[in-house]
């Protein structure tokens, strides 16, 4: 689907001298409107609005309105300096479900602090197919409810890109109801605990290390970052219950004299102890923060206690002036088989290729368009502003 958390990518970050000679989707608009092509960058404050269309198995054809603001915190920017961002939008999509999200991530001046806003309104009817990964795609079915997600996160440097912090997390759900269910014996919904209203409070401790440059389109460096989620009564949840992200991101120019990168992606989604987080929050195929895992696959089609999951990705020019390019990936993902155990068991695997149409030259934000499959006859095409990861 359209990632809006990614619209970000819209602003232009300092002129790349490597860059300057592209081209871009605004210097093709600018000559058809026959204007200067000299795009100077002022490093002050970028304003965007922009409609944009995308297409995804789970939503549909969907509309976006989106508003982005980027800056950097000491005005004039540095060239150690990363830009901060502030994104909002309102997506409606064909199976009419709403989307508004909230979004910013604030880097103070000499990238001391990272401030990571992520609230969301969502009504989201949506399918889901049951717990594990030995489901079937013909027994989906819709779950319709609202949620209202309010997560904020302050990290503080400890070293050279490497950060520690805390957060809150508060997820809401309402209105929770299935759609047409199977008829016959409960559904894992059911089985699991199926409530009208869902709460989950607690505080998150992240540990995070970012070498990249440009988080938009990176070309080289390591992320990696851990999550610690325990939700608590006391703090409003309705059970308690833990969670650990583990995500680790790899990227490397091959051949090594080229623009060429080799990409690699683990995302390892974790249940502890023997808490019971809500159905509608245990690890499942797309609901990662970007909706980006699983291609090949719709949102939801596998859901568990634990994920594993790991993607590798070949990205390549196809124009020398860096107008297209061109992505092969693969991609597997691996779930508990039963809710109650740890054991993981029947590895989903996915695959595909997709095109890159740049669309600025300077952040080196891209369209990408992927076709992606799966097993079971599962296949369709995924859009985003941004890459996948």
């Amino acid at each position: 689907m359209v990632d809006t958390a990614t619209l970000s990518s819209l602003i232009q970050s300092p002129i790349n001298a490597e860059r300057s000679n592209e081209l871009d989707l605004i210097d093709i608009a600018r000559g058809v409107l026959k204007k200067n092509s000299v795009r100077p960058d002022t490093g002050g404050a970028h304003l965007s609005a922009l409609p944009v269309a995308g297409y995804s198995l789970q939503t549909g054809w969907a509309a976006v309105l989106s508003a982005n603001l980027g800056f950097y915190t000491g005005g004039q920017h540095h060239q150690t300096d990363k830009i901060s961002s502030i994104l909002t939008s309102f997506t409606y999509s064909q199976y009419n479900q709403s989307i508004f999200p909230i979004q910013s991530d604030i880097w103070t001046k000499g990238n001391k602090y990272n401030i990571i806003t992520d609230w969301r309104y969502l009504k989201y009817p949506s399918e889901t197919f049951g717990l594990g990964g030995r489901t079937s795609k013909n027994n989906g079915y819709t779950i319709d409810f609202s949620y209202i997600k309010l997560h904020q996160t302050l990290l503080r440097r400890i070293n050279k890109d490497l950060y520690a912090g805390l957060g809150y997390y508060y997820d809401y759900f309402w209105n929770v109801k299935e759609v047409n269910p199977p008829a016959g014996p409960e559904t894992s919904f059911q089985r699991y605990g199926l409530t009208k209203n869902v709460t989950s409070s607690g505080i998150a401790l992240r540990l995070l290390y970012d070498s990249r440059r440009n988080q938009i389109t990176p070309s080289n460096g390591l992320f990696g970052s851990i999550v610690y989620r325990p939700n608590f009564t006391f703090m409003g949840s309705d059970n308690n219950w833990q969670s650990l992200l583990i995500e680790l991101r790899k990227y490397i120019r091959f051949p090594n004299n080229s623009k060429n990168i080799l990409a690699f992606w683990s995302y390892n989604w974790l249940t502890l102890g023997k808490g019971k987080p809500p159905y509608l929050l245990l690890p499942s195929t797309g609901w990662d923060d970007f909706y980006n895992t699983g291609r090949g696959y719709i949102q939801g089609r596998y859901r568990g206690k634990d994920m594993l999951y790991f993607e590798t990705e070949y990205r390549f020019g196809i124009t020398k002036n860096g107008l297209l390019g061109g992505v092969v990936f693969a991609n597997a993902e691996s779930f508990s088989r039963e809710i109650t155990k740890q054991q993981l068991a029947f590895v989903a695997p996915g695959a595909g290729l997709g095109v890159r149409i740049r669309l600025n030259k300077f952040s080196g934000a891209n369209l990408c368009v992927d076709y992606g499959f799966g097993t079971d006859g599962s296949r369709g095409i995924f859009v985003n502003l941004g890459e996948v990861f």
